[in-house]
């Protein structure tokens, strides 16, 4: 069962983990993958802009339903109970929650492949417009080639940058 949440709160890492596995007998394992806003100055040796501010947008509706296609492909490679997305959107600051992909299942193995075949799957197929304010004014990130390998990795092929 795929439960995706889109929406401008924040999230509790811990109160959603422990939903999605509540009175589940069956789970032995959790993995999940949250990913945050940084300020490319802060990585060592990085030469990126200051970000002031990440403004997400998408289609409701839409990227509900696209969502929802990306976990039952992952349910077609994987043996996994289920899995949680949440996506922020609106406008967030560094160190600010973005996204939280989780997956439940009897082993390890199967959790961390469709954790990251979903974040892999999500970071290039979602419909979510991403637009940074820097010192320099805002701008429309394009989507990176190097998401393009991740998601090849698993046999799909796109072209979004």
């Amino acid at each position: 069962m795929a439960q995706v949440r889109i929406q401008h709160e924040d999230f509790n890492l811990s109160d959603e983990l422990a939903h999605l596995r509540a009175n589940d007998l069956r789970v032995g394992a959790v993995c999940s993958f949250v990913g945050t806003v940084r300020d490319t100055r802060a990585i060592t040796g990085a030469s990126g802009d200051e970000i002031r501010t990440m403004e997400l947008e998408h289609y409701p509706g839409m990227t509900e339903k696209a969502i929802e296609a990306m976990i039952e492909e992952a349910h077609r490679r994987f043996d996994f109970y289920e899995a949680l997305v949440i996506h922020r959107i609106g406008v967030l600051r560094p160190a600010d929650q973005i996204v939280l992909v989780a997956v439940t299942s009897a082993h390890r193995g199967q959790s961390f492949q469709a954790c990251e075949f979903l974040m892999d799957y999500l970071k290039t197929q979602a419909p979510f417009w991403k637009k940074e304010e820097t010192p320099q004014g805002a701008q429309w990130v394009d989507a990176r080639v190097s998401d393009d390998a991740a998601l090849a990795r698993w046999g799909i092929q796109a072209s979004n940058a």
